[in-house]
């Protein structure tokens, strides 16, 4: 019924719009050399299909007006320089559309005709020549069930799963790289490392419901999964880069979106001379929309980015940024559930987290290069609560059974310097971190077990500790590129790192991270690139481990070892025109040093997908892991109106535990699949579809007999370790649509959409829920004998609720540009 209200809704507005006239908008921006980021006066900038053409100055900046609405490829060439073909350009009249673009050096012999169709739209660079996707922001906007949320949205790549494709609950932005774990990924917004990128982020790992960042802000995000330049440290999975672009030099513009899940407001503009900015705040409603369609979740928060560009000089730039979000999490009964799902329901933990990120950086041009500094800060504060019974019982300290009070701080230093001479390109650089974390917390994981004669059978099991902790981090790289051979068809990259700290046992030992690691591009033909790679990464461990303390209040995993992992990987690519690319590729991962529960015997590996925090526990540096497979995709950039993605990933993710056996992960789906089809019609229309499908997560059963025995005291059920991921799911599959209508008035855009997540009710299955079955008055549970409960549950009667309920998930809304 709500479905329908709301395709009525947006037919109403469409229907009811004001009619279109062709109106203009505006393009600028500027053009650099990749390598060295000189502004290159003379460049060529023109829009494919159209007579529409410009030429930078001698600042690098270029200004084109007069462009009747809509969506264009821009071309951009230069002598001695790759073409660069940046489709899919939006042009509207409310608001210009600022770009920045970057020209990689040509090859100094191939012809011209072949450099432009080889080039154009390749995404590699000479240090990562594969495994490396790019989406630009009309992509990350468009996409079908993304809703502007980045992270979502970058789970139509390959390799990619999460969100409920690998085990994880369906409104995760969990990212699942290749089999490894939420926490192996690095994040870096404008080269500033920002650990927090979602609402509600699981401490020690990384995913939650909603993406932070604001789409209005970004120029495009660059998803590397392998052969990671040196100057990334403490990645296993991969490296998600956001660039944003800047605000609008010429005059003050912005806008406002509404839907059902949130009102955004963004606003940017010059704000001194050489100097420009952007910000925005958005609230949430998505517990509005949540509690409309009858689901139980209930998020809210607040959210606030910004973004600040200044000229020091012709040779100097500096930006400041940040975000941050005020966060709060629980979950309601909805007004069709059992009783017994209720009671799960109300054991749910709530959650309230704040976090921010505030960033420098300097760029300063050097003679054929330019050296970087960038300092930052990172903040966050996490409370969860869980009482026997659900919050009602909040304050009974008696009927707690999680409590957290946790909060972390990064303070960042990262210095690097980029230069070419001749035919080589090397860089070099450092990183120094202070980390301070601060933890009180308390998790009831069962109740004593008492004999019929009142013998103890099983002790009480409770974890509870205080801690802080401070120690500090650093690292240095270097890094090399040259090409070789004739024509330059050979390119090779190799890097080093190493990284240390001040807390561990031997943590100051750089040789214990020595990571190099090298990669090779190979031009076969005009159209076809072998690449290779091979490369070691070291991550540490999260502060959530090291920060704790055992009853005696000594740090327990002080002697763990960095986690290790060794890449190798190799692919063919295949550029048959300017806008289109296959790739395929195989990849091995081996891990090594991965941290294994002392309590539980299992693989951390396998944990960081729900909303508890990783670590609080001592742990042992004996988990081996790998992950192996191949993948294909498939990118078909804006043509004749058309574009579309598509890929398939197929691969295997096993780690040891403390009997050293390999067993499937909790990612382990073995299939990901997904394709995207968007199509452009006249008149301001778009529409795109998205499919997406994984093979079933593994997942481990309950210990019943426990399970039965301690119910009543953690509200859960409790996992038999010992039979670790031996039972799957079924498969998941999810269809979404997304449908825009835009108007161009004169200087004012507005964009009609509506947004539907799983638009074709797909029900897809989740690991059960265990508890007790209610009395139909939902006063009590059902027993055996007819007497209340026992406190150890043997009277009760257990039961197993599946939850596999299909949901659509509606957004209707609208963005003004002005």
């Amino acid at each position: 019924m709500l479905l329908r209200y709301l395709f009525a809704f947006l037919l109403v507005l469409v229907a009811c719009g004001p009619g279109q006239a062709q109106n203009t908008g505006v393009l600028s921006g500027t053009v650099r050399d990749r390598n060295t980021q000189q502004q290159l006066p003379g460049v060529t900038v023109a829009l494919e299909g159209t007579s529409l053409g410009t030429a930078t100055d001698e600042q690098g900046r270029f200004r084109l007006t007069g462009i009747p609405t809509g969506s264009y490829n821009v071309r951009v060439s230069f002598i001695g320089y790759e073409p660069l073909l940046r489709a899919n350009v939006s042009i509207t009249s409310g608001n210009a559309n600022i770009v920045n673009l970057e020209l990689a050096p040509s090859a100094q012999a191939l012809g011209e005709v072949q450099v432009t169709a080889n080039r154009a739209i390749r995404v590699a660079t000479p240090e990562t020549p594969l495994s490396v996707q790019r989406l630009n922001v009309e992509e990350i906007k468009s996409n079908p069930g993304g809703n502007f949320d980045i992270s979502r949205v970058v789970q139509v790549l390959p390799g990619v799963g999460g969100g409920g494709t690998s085990g994880t609950a369906g409104f995760r932005n969990d990212i699942i790289i290749r089999g490894g774990a939420p926490n192996e990924n690095v994040y870096y917004l404008d080269g500033i490392e920002v650990p927090v990128i979602n609402h509600f982020q699981t401490q020690g790992s990384a995913g939650g419901p909603t993406g932070l960042l604001n789409v209005s802000f970004i120029e495009d995000v660059t998803l590397s999964s392998s052969a990671f330049e040196a100057r990334y440290d403490n990645t296993l999975s991969s490296v998600l880069q956001f660039r944003q672009r800047d605000g609008n030099p010429d005059r003050v513009q912005g806008n406002v979106r509404l839907s059902g899940t949130e009102v955004a407001g963004t606003l940017e503009g010059p704000l001194a001379k050489n100097t420009t900015f952007l910000a925005s705040v958005r609230r949430s409603y998505l517990q509005l929309l949540f509690k409309a369609i009858d689901l139980p979740i209930r998020p809210n928060y607040w959210d606030s980015q910004f973004k600040i560009t200044t000229k020091l000089s012709p040779k100097t730039t500096l930006t400041a940024l940040g975000l941050g979000a005020i966060d709060h999490f629980e979950v309601a009964v909805p007004r069709k559930s059992s009783l017994e799902k209720e009671y799960i329901l109300r054991n749910t933990p709530s959650i309230d987290q704040w976090n921010y990120t505030l960033g420098m950086s300097l760029r300063h041009l050097l003679e054929r290069g330019y050296l970087n500094v960038a300092l930052s800060r990172t903040q966050l504060d996490n409370q969860i609560n869980r009482f026997e019974g659900g919050s009602e019982f909040s304050g009974d300290e008696s009927r707690r059974n999680l409590l957290t009070r946790s909060g972390e701080t990064e303070n960042k230093l990262r210095v690097d310097v980029n230069k070419s001479v001749g035919r080589w390109q090397y860089a070099y650089g450092a990183v120094g971190q202070w980390i301070t974390f601060d933890s009180r917390y308390f998790a009831r994981l069962r109740r004593e077990v008492l004999a019929p004669d009142g013998t103890l059978v099983q002790p009480a099991v409770d974890v509870r500790f205080q801690s802080d902790l401070s120690f500090a981090r650093f690292g240095a790289f270097a890094q090399v590129t040259r090409p070789f051979l004739p024509d330059d068809r050979l390119t090779v990259s190799a890097g080093i790192r190493a990284d240390g700290n001040s807390f561990t046992e031997d943590g100051a030992n750089l040789l214990r991270t020595l990571s190099p690691r090298i990669s090779a591009s190979y031009a076969l033909a005009d159209k076809w690139n072998l690449n290779a790679s091979v490369g070691r990464y070291y991550k540490i461990l999260p502060s959530t481990l090291l920060g704790f303390r055992d009853n005696a209040g000594q740090f327990v995993n002080k002697n763990t070892r960095y986690i290790g992992s060794t890449h190798y990987v190799v692919g063919l690519e295949f550029l048959p025109t300017a806008s289109t690319r296959f790739t395929l590729e195989g990849f091995l991962k081996n891990y090594d040093y991965y941290p294994v529960s002392v309590r539980d015997g299992i693989s951390l590996a396998n944990l960081g997908g729900d909303f508890a925090a990783l670590g609080n526990e001592a742990v042992t540096s004996t988990g081996k892991g790998r992950t192996f497979g191949g993948e294909f995709f498939f990118q078909q950039k804006l043509t004749n109106n058309w574009f579309a993605v598509a890929s398939y990933t197929l691969f295997s993710s096993e780690f040891t535990g403390n009997d050293g056996v390999y067993k499937p992960s909790a990612w382990d789906t073995r299939h990901l699949a997904s394709a995207l089809l968007g199509r452009k019609f006249s008149r301001g229309w778009e529409a795109g579809i998205k499919y997406r499908f994984a093979g079933g997560a593994p997942y481990t059963p309950f210990d019943l007999a426990t399970s039965q025995q301690n119910y009543l005291t953690i509200g859960q059920g409790v996992l038999d370790y010992t039979r670790l991921n031996t039972q799957r799911l079924g498969s998941y599959q999810q269809f979404d649509l997304r449908v825009d209508k835009k108007y161009n008035l004169r200087r004012v855009t507005i964009d009609l959409y509506i947004d539907l997540q799983n638009a074709f009710l797909i029900k897809n299955p989740s690991v059960p829920n265990y508890t007790f079955q209610r009395t139909p008055d939902n006063s009590a549970f059902l027993t055996t004998d007819g007497q209340p409960v026992l406190a150890n549950g043997a009277n009760a009667l257990p039961i197993l609720l599946a939850d596999d309920d299909a949901t659509v998930l509606p957004t209707i809304g609208f963005i003004v540009e002005f």
